[in-house]
């Protein structure tokens, strides 16, 4: 039996279809919100905490390093890494300071580093065998430029030390006028800028770093991708590894421990000749992995092969 619709109830049915279709628009809707390009590039949190632990590092070494040298005390401390457009690097420059462009290799690019002039007369009093004093904030000689611009080899080589795992090298080129440092680099390149907190009894100052944005981008790879990203391979891919790994064949050798002789007695050799080494008869051979001696062996014979009979570790060996 069909049932017949009165015209209320279809009308409440068009309007309820009605309702539901200028709902569902509003459910999918998606947020939209303004993207700023200025923003693009940006280092992260993360990223910056791998840049400041290896330069945590930098600055420990240089410490060290610098102290020994200067046989005086001498502090570094990392006081900030940021983001910053170069033409703001420069502002920040004193109208007196020392500025030099590092190169960095294999990339080929220049860096800026800048150092402040209070340090240079305390340094270069106790290069001199003074006691390391103050002295007036002026421009410098050619002899105290030539005595400052090996403290900033130094630097660059404690820079490469620290700087190993992104595998870069720091090569001081040569000091910058403060006219020609604008055209290392564009001014509006945004650059990764550090600063270092140096402190000697009787002085302080800063040393700054700007990086152009080709070099930052490779540190913050390769810092991603050897810190930040560490993968745990499965169980069956570490398993195939180390199969893989125990099939990997090393030179090995039976061999005596080595021995010196004169030369005399290495001159007028001929075959037949027997040849005294100075060593007790008793003397086993040493079974030597990679040029390190393993283990204490006997050479035998196994069939139509030769052996190695295993006795006792070999001093100092690895095994």
């Amino acid at each position: 039996m069909e049932k017949t619709l009165k015209q209320d109830e279809i009308d409440a049915l068009f309007e309820a279809a009605r309702t539901s279709a200028e709902a569902a628009p509003i459910e999918v809707r998606a947020r939209v919100t303004p993207y700023s390009f200025a923003s693009a590039g940006q280092i992260s949190n993360e990223q910056m905490r791998a840049i400041s632990m290896l330069n945590d590092l930098f600055a420990r070494n240089l410490t060290h390093n610098l102290s020994a040298w200067l046989r005086s005390r001498f502090q570094v401390n990392l006081v900030s890494a940021e983001q910053i457009p170069f033409n703001e690097f420069l502002m920040r420059i004193p109208e007196i300071s020392y500025v030099a462009s590092i190169r960095l290799e294999p990339l080929g690019a220049l860096s800026v580093m800048q150092l402040d002039l209070a340090l240079a007369p305390p340094i270069i009093d106790l290069l001199l065998g003074g006691e390391g004093k103050e002295g007036p904030l002026r421009e410098l000689t050619d002899i105290e430029e030539a005595i400052l611009a090996s403290l900033v080899e130094i630097i660059c080589r404690e820079l490469t030390s620290a700087w190993q795992p992104v595998g870069l090298s720091f090569n001081f080129e040569r000091r910058q006028m403060q006219t020609q440092v604008a055209r290392i680099m564009s001014v509006n390149e945004k650059t990764l800028c550090l600063s270092f907190e140096i402190r000697m009894p009787h002085g302080s100052g800063l040393l700054n770093l700007a990086f152009p944005a080709v070099v930052a981008n490779t540190i913050l790879r390769r810092l991603t991708s050897d810190w930040g990203r560490r993968r745990r391979h499965a169980p069956e891919t570490r398993t195939r590894m180390e199969t893989a790994v125990r099939q990997i064949r090393f030179g090995g050798a039976l061999q005596l421990p080595a021995v010196r002789l004169a030369a005399s007695a290495l001159e007028n050799l001929q075959p037949g000749m027997i040849l005294r080494l100075d060593q007790s008869a008793s003397i086993s051979p040493q079974w030597c992995v990679g040029g390190q001696p393993l283990w204490k062996a006997q050479a035998l014979r196994q069939g139509a092969h030769r052996a190695a009979r295993i006795a006792a570790p070999a001093p100092g060996g690895n095994a």
